[in-house]
């Protein structure tokens, strides 16, 4: 993941147009988990450089973390969680038939 352009990509999400070197450590951190809490969800890393349902859920997951509503984002995505692990395990089963 191009950390520096999802940082970029994050603020404009959350429409934080001001400049604040504490606000973009916050936020690196929570983009770190979010990826490695999707990738375990998905059961491979996820491609969040490009226009995808993982990047919209790791931009998601931003939000409500920056929000203080983690604990709803499971339950609010359960749909597309379950849907990016099934998108996995079809590639994954394509390819072994290959």
């Amino acid at each position: 993941m191009k950390v520096e352009k999802m940082l970029q990509d994050t603020r404009n999400y959350l429409d934080i147009t001001y400049e604040d070197n504490d606000t973009d450590v916050k936020l690196l951190g929570i983009i770190r988990r979010g990826a490695d809490y999707l990738d375990r969800v998905a059961g491979t890393p996820q491609d969040y450089d490009t226009d995808s349902a993982a990047k919209s859920l790791l931009l998601d997951y931003c939000r409500y973390a920056r929000n203080n509503a983690l604990e709803l984002f499971e339950q609010n995505f359960r749909a597309e969680l379950i849907m990016l692990r099934i998108g996995v395990q079809t590639g994954e089963y394509a390819e072994r038939q290959e």
